[in-house]
């Protein structure tokens, strides 16, 4: 006869209707006090308390990134399924609706802006923090308001099914937190929404940026910031030589931006098969000897993080999924929630690497530490410090217990893998990662002949 375990679980909540209201062990993240100062700052605290307190109704948006793929009724379910025995509220689909739209945009919009910034203990590059600057497209519900607001993408593929909206980001390279973010209509671009994020920018920053980033008004910005740029542009740029300095790199401006420019030949071997293709990157950081031209090269690379940040934000959160909200308004508040959640992920699995003296932060799994950010939502676990405070958490330890292999060089190229249409899918997709050797060539003067850009 098998014997029997009885566990006892005691849980630490607010009181009364407040009890819903958490986020698990990122509570710890994004405490009371801090949605309570948000919903002060922006006006939105309740005048009575109801079943759904404005500080609840910020959770339920919150977890409700953690859970993208349930309706906002079955998200709460979630948040009161470890409250036994608590007098809780079931609100209907009308009433979260109903009170989401009594909070609105302003205190998520808040929270983003406490939450954003590079985690403590971010890896710096000589000294500066290194940050990429890129966007993405995401899918909203084809509603009459959305599609008002955003339109669909159009071209030869016979356009998208969905409205699309534009997301622009700066992240800092290595623990991938967000440092600052815009979005909106697809129809405007990423140059025209860069500029308002340099205001985040600053002495101390080094930026990296792709080819569609090398517009003069752009660069003359980021540099007013007192922040560098390493940004790549095209080959056949024509660039004023000023002088030729002893790394094959050269002077130049860029606009009133003293720059430096550095050509380079990137061979990839792969199973014996090797492929080429020439870089053009242009810089504020003048000194050779400092910078070497080689290793502002390698450097580069660290740009394609921010790929990743996209990456864990539409398919590992979201799912691929369409937004939920069928409003301009609602998807506003929407992608707020969704980043101030990704943003709190981030810091507590910066938090654990940072406690392993040497463990790079890349090696952290987003995956793991957003399954266990939904368990302890699940069963309301840590959500108040307990008189012993565990830095690491339970979303650390899982994350420590469950690293990433050390990154090796490979490659994956870079195309589309689901497509718009089917019917216009781009050829055959190699979906393998591929281990590679790479070679960097520093080209001078007398190695520039013509090269198209890749």
């Amino acid at each position: 006869m098998s014997g029997q375990c009885v566990i006892h679980r005691a849980i630490r909540v607010a009181a009364g209707r407040f009890a819903p209201g958490h986020l698990g062990e990122l509570t710890q993240i994004i405490p009371f006090e801090m949605v309570d100062a948000v919903l002060a700052s922006t006006r939105r605290v309740e005048t009575r308390v109801r079943d759904l307190p404005s500080r609840v109704v910020v959770y339920l948006l919150l977890a409700g990134a953690l859970f993208a793929e349930l309706g906002y009724r079955q998200v709460w379910a979630r948040m009161v399924a470890g409250l036994d025995g608590l007098p809780v509220a079931f609100p209907g689909s009308s009433g979260l609706a109903k009170a989401r739209a009594r909070v609105g945009v302003a205190p998520l919009k808040a929270l983003f802006d406490l939450l954003a910034g590079p985690a403590a203990g971010a890896a710096r590059w000589r000294g500066m923090l290194v940050c990429a600057i890129d966007g993405t497209s995401m899918f909203v519900p084809d509603s009459a308001a959305n599609l008002a607001a955003y339109g669909r993408q159009t071209g030869s593929h016979g356009g998208s099914g969905y409205p699309m909206m534009r997301l622009l980001a700066v992240v800092a390279c290595g623990t991938r937190t967000l440092i600052d973010v815009a979005f909106g209509p697809y129809r405007i671009g990423e140059t025209s929404y860069a500029p308002t994020l340099t205001g985040r920018l600053s002495r101390g920053v080094l930026l990296l940026a792709d080819r569609n980033f090398a517009v003069i008004d752009l660069a003359e910005q980021i540099h007013a910031t007192g922040a560098n740029l390493l940004i790549r542009c095209k080959n056949g740029r024509r660039l004023p030589d000023r002088q030729r300095l002893a790394d094959g790199s050269w002077l130049s401006m860029f606009g009133t931006v003293p720059i430096r420019v550095i050509d380079a030949d990137i061979i990839v071997t792969v199973a014996g098969h090797r492929t080429h293709a020439r870089y053009r990157l242009v810089t504020s950081l003048l000194d050779p000897r400092r910078f070497p031209a080689h290793d502002l090269i390698e450097l580069y690379h660290q740009r394609w993080e921010i790929e990743t940040t996209y990456l864990h934000l539409k398919a590992t959160m979201l799912g691929g999924r369409v937004l939920r909200a069928r409003t301009p308004h609602g998807i506003t508040q929407e992608v707020y929630a969704l980043l101030a959640a990704y943003q709190a992920l981030r810091l507590a699995m910066a938090d654990a690497t940072a406690s392993q003296p040497g463990l790079p932060a890349h090696r952290a799994s987003f995956t793991v530490a957003l399954n266990a950010a939904r368990d302890q939502v699940i069963h309301a676990a840590a959500v108040i410090a307990a008189t012993t405070i565990d830095l690491v958490g339970k979303i650390g330890h899982a994350v420590l217990a469950d690293l990433l292999p050390p990154r090796r060089d490979r490659r994956c190229p870079h195309v589309v893998k689901r497509a718009i249409s089917k019917h216009r899918a781009k050829g055959e997709t190699d979906r393998h990662n591929h281990k590679t050797t790479i070679h960097i060539k520093i080209l001078g003067k007398e190695d520039l002949t013509p090269s198209p850009d890749p």
